[in-house]
């Protein structure tokens, strides 16, 4: 019985560890996984596609930009390489149709002026306190990096699949189950005052009214003008002001192998020759092979 002790508290403890927690698992069940979606930039060849981000940009301007702010987000950016490709001039223009406060002037008082490349992205409210009491109460998350800030459950096993799958697109993913994951409750689900329901929110009640209805942004390229459309959009414009260099990283990263795989052809290369024709004490050819 001493022996045995050790190992019966360890199940017990074990035991009533996963007693506890299947409420939360069951909990999180309840909520199920977005769809995955199909994505330009996804896999390890995968690039952005620039007519898409500005379509993104045009729903963040039009739609989300009057809540939810871009802390890291210039206009300047919108004309960097790998990104929605505006040109200088485009987003010069841009920038203008802003009004940005400066000062002090020499009188001492600040003033309004349009906006310039180098402006960031306007602030939706003053303050955090201001964003609050807009939106009942919540606060509308900086969108800057949210794409890399939100996931998808995977499950037990995701954390073993992702290493082969190489799957790293689901933030955005998530972005579109929310945008398109409005709906009734259940007959038997109770909403909290102020919220709305979400299928794939957690819990279900989110804080945020829908935000997009078919026909609201009006797109001049031709694309469809359904939600759909636009969560697509803009979740992909999202991924790149998360990750603004994942064209040049992904195009390092290959350039990288290529010279890896190269170095190691020649590294083989090379001890064949050196030894070659040499003999071991015994007389016997070294299988340079090995």
């Amino acid at each position: 019985m001493i022996f045995k002790t050790p190992l019966l508290l360890r199940t017990a403890v074990l035991a009533g560890l996963l007693v506890g927690a299947l409420p939360a698992l069951a909990q999180e069940a309840e909520t199920p996984t977005p769809a995955k979606q199909s994505w330009s930039f996804g896999g390890p060849f995968g690039k952005f596609d620039p007519a898409q981000l500005q379509r993104g940009y045009q729903v963040y301007r039009e739609v989300c930009s009057n809540c939810h702010s871009m802390h890291y987000m210039s206009f300047r950016n919108l004309s960097q390489p790998g990104g929605p490709a505006f040109s200088d001039s485009q987003v010069k223009a841009l920038a203008s149709t802003f009004k940005v406060q400066d000062g002090p002037n020499d009188a001492g008082d600040m003033f309004d002026r349009p906006g310039r490349p180098s402006d960031p992205f306007p602030l939706p409210f003053p303050n955090e306190q201001a964003a609050r009491a807009a939106n009942g109460g919540a606060l509308p998350p900086d969108m800057s990096v949210l794409a890399k800030a939100r996931e998808t459950s995977q499950g037990w096993y995701g954390f073993l699949l992702t290493p082969f799958t190489q799957y790293q697109e689901e933030g955005v993913d998530y972005i579109v189950g929310i945008l398109n994951g409005y709906d009734e409750p259940p007959k038997d689900y109770v909403l909290p005052a102020g919220k709305y329901y979400n299928t794939y929110f957690p819990n279900h009640a989110i804080s945020m009214p829908k935000p997009l209805s078919d026909g609201q942004v009006d797109y001049t390229d031709g694309s469809p003008k359904t939600v759909a459309q636009y969560s697509h959009d803009m979740a992909a414009f999202l991924m790149w002001t998360a990750e603004p260099k994942l064209d040049q990283r992904k195009s390092t990263g290959l350039t990288v192998i290529v010279f890896l795989a190269v170095f190691a052809g020649l590294l083989y290369a090379i001890k064949r020759r050196i030894w070659a024709g040499l003999h071991d004490v015994s007389g016997t050819p070294i299988d340079h092979r090995a």
